[in-house]
């Protein structure tokens, strides 16, 4: 069995959430747990026990209490949590109104904006009360094309507490890729910045909103926060009216919390679009607010003397995660701009400068630092640092090394793994217990995770499809325009009846920790940002030249890189600068993580018998893979043409 790289001291251990609610469940139970794997599997065999005792331990904020905790636990989907309870999401983020700090923000180059408990309840009080004056009710959608900076956190909470279901995507994205979006959900709200900068270039946002406004007709107001510019030009933007303007001046604005069923719509997130247009999964307010404050408070240990960051945008599910630390009345440290600005250790100094306690980051982030040798705690005080948290792809061994090595030799590195369509984790980090190199400390909480093989035999230090065998809160209530849940159901419930399906490979190792091992379906991952294939061909269809193409993802040092094969039309050769038009186009109507790194001719794109392209043999034969049942294909002949290409061998 091999060591562990960091094991938590004893004093530390005694101090954590987690023993600390160990220790609850054994009183309440008058059980005698001494370790996390006997709560874990206390916490999957009574999974009703595990939840009711969350509601109590993390205080959730409620008007009505809930007749049973869980209804219909067998059944997956259409398990219903809590019945009968009555809260709101953002009168429970919003339960400290002192003089702490609540958020923090950073750019590149502007100065720090700091926000008080109590600032961020009048902030969102007052915009609570404008979107109320405009007639915003519950169930209606309120969405973000925002930078990550503090307006877009009230403005979704001051949706919340009316009841509005918030969306968001971050300005990146092309206007096609929000049109697919936000054209589905029709929002009658839309909460955009002029602009923003990204490694030191400044992008106006305001054109690219002309063109989305033109194109959502359930739009009634624009509200525009000044960033990049002080002063923007709001001229040529229908419905437009500038934040300041439309925020409430009226003062000692209290909120009127709506209150609202457990199962009430928070979110509506979305899926990469592999198969068509994303899919809008919606999830509930109850459902988000326990899951979340379990895995902050309990995996990530998280304390009102914390000041937590995680490096993301407004179109990942961390940003919705790390805004429901406001919940345990944590500092919420935000940054917007690029990680490497000016140099690497940017956000390093903001460790130091901000004296944060929790990091968050992606495994491509740290993966980068580690090839530039960069050594940050030769070059800043991180004294304040205790967890480092990573997700976003798998973290390989040598970053587990590297951060031991070069940030900080005594912290907990919680690589953690879950899903948009769980908004939380499946696996996370254990404060009670050693980190293992490469691996993820534990399943989380009421998480019942397995390894199945193809006939759904669970697996221990194999690898198997990710599975969880029970219910659990975040699921999914409904997806958008699926009135009969058939795309909900065949998203997870296809191959193993009433069994989740998730479509990761994972191992269960005999620490009982987790290895993710990629993705078992043909979505792309590049940087750890899942996106789909459809995305890239509905732009590579625009381009005349291109007959057909085909997208995969090829892992290539410690990451995933898009290829675009593309079959042309007769007589046209891929030249440079068609290979710059067809990334132009990808680039600026999705977003630069769509946008291939390499762009190959190939005579043929392989099609299944009932014309579907296939994706997972081109993808298996590039990585020496085999590939079996060609008899489904249309056209097996045209695999051949993607083995052993020596342009995939280079950078």
């Amino acid at each position: 069995m091999s060591e562990p790289i960091w094991r938590p001291s004893t004093e530390r251990i005694k101090s954590s959430n987690m023993f600390q609610f160990m220790n609850l469940v054994n009183e309440r139970y008058n059980l005698a747990f001494k370790d996390y794997d006997e709560l874990y599997q206390w916490s999957i065999a009574h999974k009703e026990k595990l939840w009711e005792t969350l509601w109590d331990y993390l205080d959730i904020i409620h008007s009505r209490a809930y007749d049973r905790v869980l209804v219909d636990g067998d059944k997956m989907p259409g398990a219903k949590w809590f019945s009968g309870s009555k809260l709101n999401f953002a009168e429970n983020l919003l339960r400290y109104r002192d003089d702490r700090l609540a958020i923090i923000s950073r750019g590149e180059t502007n100065g720090a904006v700091r926000i008080t408990f109590a600032e961020l309840y009048d902030r969102v009080a007052a915009l609570a009360r404008s979107l109320r004056d405009m007639g915003i009710t519950a169930g209606d959608r309120v969405v973000g094309f925002m930078p990550n900076i503090p307006e877009t956190i009230i403005a979704m909470l001051a949706s919340a507490s009316i009841g509005a279901l918030w969306s968001s995507c971050s300005p990146d994205f092309g206007f096609k890729g929000v049109l697919d979006r936000f054209g589905q959900i029709e929002p009658r709200v839309i909460f955009t910045a002029d602009g923003y900068s990204y490694n030191g270039k400044r992008y106006n946002s305001l054109e690219q909103m002309a063109t989305i406004v033109e194109h959502l007709p359930s739009l009634e107001k624009v509200v525009v926060v000044p960033y990049s510019d002080p002063d923007p030009d709001l001229g040529g933007l229908p419905h437009a009216v500038r934040y300041e303007e439309f925020a409430s001046t009226r003062p000692g604005l209290e909120i009127d919390f709506e209150q609202l069923p457990f199962e009430h719509p928070l979110y509506i997130m979305y899926s990469s679009g592999t198969t068509g247009l994303p899919k809008c999964m919606v999830q509930s307010a109850g459902g988000i607010l326990i899951h979340q404050l379990k895995e902050l408070a309990l995996h990530t240990d998280l304390k009102r003397s914390d000041r937590i960051f995680y490096f993301t945008t407004c179109g990942w599910m961390m940003w919705n995660w790390l805004t429901s630390s406001l919940a345990l009345g944590a500092t919420v440290v935000l940054f917007d701009g690029s990680p490497f600005y000016q140099n690497p250790g940017a956000l390093f100094r903001l460790i130091e400068e901000e004296k944060i306690t929790i990091f968050g980051t992606s495994a491509k982030y740290l993966s980068a630092l580690n090839k530039l040798d960069y050594r940050p705690a030769e070059n800043h005080d991180l004294s304040s640092l205790r967890a480092v948290l990573s997700t976003g792809s798998p973290l390989q061994v040598s970053e587990f090394e590297y951060v031991y090595e070069h940030i900080k030799n005594d912290l907990c590195l919680s690589s953690i793994a879950g899903g948009t369509d769980l908004n939380g984790c499946f696996a996370a980090g254990n404060p009670m217990g050693p980190v293992y190199r490469g691996e993820l400390q534990c399943r989380t909480l009421g998480m019942d995770v397995r390894a199945f093989d193809e006939e759904g035999n669970s697996l221990v230090g194999e690898k198997g499809e990710l599975v969880c065998l029970a219910p659990f809160p975040s699921m999914p209530i409904y997806f958008w325009n699926d009135p009969d849940g058939e795309k909900y159901h065949h998203a997870y419930f296809d191959v193993y009846p009433n069994v989740w399906r998730h479509g990761d490979f994972i191992e269960i190792t005999e620490h009982k920790g987790v290895i993710f091992c990629g993705r078992s379906d043909a979505t792309l991952n590049p940087g750890g940002v899942r996106i789909g294939t459809s995305e890239i061909y509905r732009q590579v269809n625009t381009v005349p030249e291109v007959e057909d193409s085909l997208v995969i993802g090829q892992d290539w040092k410690d990451d995933v890189r898009v290829i675009l094969f593309v079959k042309l039309a007769e007589g046209i050769q891929l030249t440079e600068e068609l290979k710059n038009r067809i990334k132009k186009t990808i680039r600026e109507n999705t977003s630069p993580r769509h946008t291939p790194a390499k762009i190959i001719q190939v005579a043929d794109i392989p099609y299944t018998i009932n014309m579907k392209k296939v994706e997972l043999a081109v993808k298996n034969i590039i990585h020496g893979r085999p590939v079996h049942n060609r008899d489904a294909l249309r056209n097996p002949e045209a695999l051949d043409l993607y083995q052993d290409l020596e342009e995939l061998t280079r950078d």
